[in-house]
């Protein structure tokens, strides 16, 4: 994003809506930090952020520039043209009921890196997409994420974007029950080089006896579930078993 210094009255009201701090007023006009700018568009936006002058303006050719992934990844009125939703949206294994992708003896993680106020770079994204690279994960296709890792044998992201900011990204996978303790072991390894946070999401399936098996070794790893996590009550009808039923 970029301010228009002939229209700018040095008003101040847009510094506190930058979620990532990027904006100043130096001498009596706003300025924006280029390297921290997410792209996100907060200061864009009239109805938002009320600008008197609307001095601020998108710089030519951001969309056929690497600047474009901050905006895919940190502006939610944004449509992604791999995941067709807003930002860097997924509808991720949440929604589980009525997609199907994880199934009983399978697990589903997601791992959410920065948050708004702190956000996070491909740097971090990279470390964590290199740690579990040993693995052999099957990423979820469904998310833009997994579109920069040119190689998951080795984890490498795509260099164009090496030096790109985001407001967050989300690393979505699947992969067999039996590989949770392993894969949460080098998550809780990989933590302790980021420099930023991040949240994870460890999707299971009950039992059929109503158990949910993942518990045992989440104890062991010393990792408590919120009790405040989403249960999915199991009345939906997954659509790829939909499909699979209407081709027979």
């Amino acid at each position: 994003m970029v301010v228009d210094q002939e229209k700018c009255v040095g008003c101040g009201i847009c510094v506190p809506y930058c979620p990532a701090s990027a904006i100043s007023v130096q001498g009596k006009k706003a300025a924006i930090d280029q390297e921290r700018c997410l792209e996100c568009g907060n200061c864009f936006r009239a109805d938002v952020v009320p600008c008197p002058v609307k001095a601020f303006y998108e710089p030519p050719g951001l969309y056929e520039s690497s600047r474009s992934l901050r905006r895919f990844f940190s502006d939610p009125m944004t449509v992604h043209s791999v995941t067709k939703v807003p930002g860097r949206g997924t509808e991720e294994v949440k929604t589980n009921d009525v997609t199907g992708r994880v199934c009983r003896g399978e697990i589903g993680v997601a791992i959410e890196l920065g948050r708004p106020c702190l956000g996070t770079d491909m740097a971090q994204l990279t470390k964590v997409v290199q740690a579990l690279a040993e693995f052999d994960l099957e990423y979820e296709p469904c998310n833009p994420t997994t579109e920069l890792i040119i190689d998951k044998k080795t984890g490498e992201i795509d260099p164009r974007y090496k030096d790109e900011r985001l407001l967050s990204a989300i690393i979505e996978f699947g992969a067999p029950a039996s590989m949770l303790k392993p894969i949460m072991e080098k998550i809780k390894a990989v933590a302790s080089e980021l420099d930023t946070v991040f949240s994870l999401d460890l999707i299971a399936c009950f039992d059929s006896d109503g158990s949910l098996p993942v518990l045992s070794d989440l104890e062991e790893l010393g990792m408590n579930p919120r009790v405040n996590s989403k249960v999915n009550l199991g009345m939906g009808r997954p659509y790829k078993i939909v499909r699979e039923q209407a081709r027979a």
